[in-house]
């Protein structure tokens, strides 16, 4: 950021490590660097948490079958994963952020936001603070980091992924706006596939389309959303980077180019949506106890069947296997489902984690 930018204008850095659980691996076993490497289940039934770039250049990515990544890249190599030792590292990397700046928000073991407009080491270029907490980051774990910095949360996440792996973008206030309205709305961070397939029917297809909209217009054809859709499309994001608070759910859906209407193709529907929840909670060192699976019918009916166990539930399959179970009365259906969800809540402290198998109420 300039040095004479106004003093209202805040900045912010998004730091996030490079395929960070595969890096960790890579790191600690020299035999796979420079190799192919998905961390997850190698299993029929498994799924990619993570891939390492080699292997992203095959089309692997985090929540695709183990099957369908082995049939893109045959030569790659699957790592269990370990958790504990990705929030070891993710603990050392807090410990360099907080060398730089009391606001941090952690959105995951590996990525967060960082308000420098006040840094404990008086530098007065926020590109500065992320170059150097970069290098810090390299000095104490032997991981590449990449970084966004910017006057708003929503374009330093854009910027981070600017120049990976390991290098940084900013995004100036002066720039910020003309950034947006170039940049295709699929490739904004919060409008998933479905919405910007919705945005495109309505011939929106960057962030200039979506500026040409009135606040009234986006608030008809998307609720709530338009007025963060009407800001964003001219580069305005007034979040404020704010300190971790506890979570008190987790949960993905996804909806479908075409509704399914048979049990089949719903089950294999729940399989990357509960594996991307474990995921998020392993990381997390999050344990919950409620799952809650969401339906969107083709008429936009939505209904949720929710089931709590007694403790904790304890593992991937698990929590796969009451999603299942909850969508399987579900069906024959009548009409078609458009989007299904998956999400995990009724959290409890890691130290009162019960390590039993879950039991389900009768």
């Amino acid at each position: 950021m300039s040095e004479d930018a106004a003093p209202s204008i805040r900045k912010i850095i998004h730091v996030d490590m490079d395929a960070f659980y595969a890096s960790v691996e890579q790191r600690d076993n020299p035999e796979l660097r420079g190799k192919p490497v998905a961390v997850g289940g190698s299993a029929a039934r498994g799924v990619v948490a993570a891939a390492s770039y080699e292997a992203r250049a095959f089309g692997v990515r985090s929540a695709l079958p183990s099957v369908t990544a082995k049939r893109r890249c045959p030569d790659l190599i699957f790592v269990s994963p370990r958790f504990d030792v990705y929030r070891a590292v993710s603990a050392q990397i807090r410990e360099v952020f907080a060398e730089h700046a009391d606001l941090i928000e952690p959105l995951s073991l590996d990525e967060a936001y960082l308000d420098v407009t006040h840094n404990k080491q008086d530098i007065p270029l926020a590109t500065d603070i992320a170059t150097r907490i970069r290098a810090r980051i390299k000095e104490v774990t032997g991981l590449n980091a990449s970084a966004g910095i910017s006057y708003c949360k929503f374009l330093a996440k854009m910027a981070s992924d600017l120049n990976k792996p390991n290098g940084q973008a900013v995004i100036t206030p002066r720039v910020g706006p003309t950034f947006v309205e170039k940049l295709a709305v699929k490739k904004f961070h919060g409008v998933g596939p479905a919405t910007a397939s919705k945005m495109e029917r309505f011939g929106i297809l960057t962030g200039a389309d979506l500026k040409a909209k009135s606040l009234s217009w986006l608030q008809e054809h998307f609720g709530k959303s338009g007025a963060w859709y009407y800001n964003i499309s001219r580069g305005i994001d007034n979040r404020p980077v704010q300190p971790d608070r506890p979570r008190k759910s987790v949960g993905a859906e996804d909806t479908f180019m075409v509704d399914i209407m048979d049990l089949g193709p719903a089950r294999a529907e729940i399989t990357p949506l509960a594996a991307k929840v474990w995921r998020h909670c392993e990381g997390k060192g999050l344990h919950g106890r409620t799952v809650t699976l969401k339906v969107k019918y083709a008429d936009f009916q939505i209904i949720t069947r929710s089931r709590t166990t007694t403790t904790p539930i304890g593992a991937l399959d698990d929590l796969e296997a009451i999603g299942q179970s909850l969508l399987e009365p579900l069906f024959p259906t009548a009409k078609g489902i458009r989007l299904l969800g998956v999400t995990l809540s009724s959290f409890i402290d890691d130290e009162d984690t019960d390590a039993r198998q879950f039991e389900l109420e009768i």
